[in-house]
């Protein structure tokens, strides 16, 4: 299965670390992040999930939930999560799937046989509160991911879905933002009443309408 950005993020039940779940009632009109390892007691692995269990807060403090998904069975997980607390200083603070038939990983396309038969490959789905996918990024088993940058990839879409705003290259919070295309300047009037610099007809740069309206809220 080749899962497209927009398409409805592919529903399954699933026991987890902290218990079964329903991928969609779990996610419960948030945000959600599920992301893929390739096996248990692998090096890369628990580096990450201990960098994703120290920046929770910041997923919590955006409205996201996070979700990880390895091969292996619940039983193994549970042994795992010791070395991870042990080696990263840090507990396991979100459920990890356990998707021993794989089942999930070939639903979601996690596996690339000409990568490996049988482990997953390091998938990142970003999950809308509609359920619909808003960014997928696919590494390879040997390259551990940037969560600071899956955090700042999430900034830019909670903007664009509530501002209808896009955000430049290597934009980070408190930076200018663009008004999307879609959007008429007649439109633009009432969502930017203070205004905006025309670069090209295409390229209208405002400030970030949240670092606005958190000024506003302070003064």
């Amino acid at each position: 299965m080749t899962l497209q950005l927009g398409d409805t993020a592919p529903d399954f039940a699933a026991e987890t670390t902290e218990g079964t779940i329903r991928f969609h009632d779990w996610i419960e009109g948030s945000w959600a992040i599920l992301f893929s390892h390739p096996k248990d007691f692998t090096p890369v692995c628990t580096t990450e999930l201990g960098a994703v269990a120290k920046l929770k807060p910041e997923f919590d403090r955006r409205g996201v939930k996070v979700i990880g998904l390895s091969v292996d069975p619940v039983s193994e997980h549970e042994k795992w999560v010791g070395d991870i607390e042990e080696t990263q200083g840090t507990a396991l603070n979100f459920p990890l799937i356990a998707d021993p038939d794989r089942k999930i990983a070939d639903l979601y396309g996690m596996i690339h046989p000409n990568a490996s038969d049988t482990l997953t490959v390091r998938s990142v789905y970003i999950v809308g509160p509609d359920k619909k996918l808003k960014l997928s990024l696919v590494y390879p088993a040997s390259t551990g991911r940037n969560f600071d940058e899956i955090l700042r990839a999430i900034d830019s879409l909670q903007l664009t879905a509530k501002h209808s705003v896009a955000t430049p290259a290597d934009w980070t919070r408190g930076e200018d933002v663009i008004i999307v295309p879609s959007v008429s300047d007649e439109e633009a009037l009432e969502k930017f009443p203070g205004g905006w610099k025309t670069v090209k007809p295409y390229l209208r740069v405002v400030p970030e309408p949240e670092t606005v309206e958190g000024e506003r809220s302070c003064c």
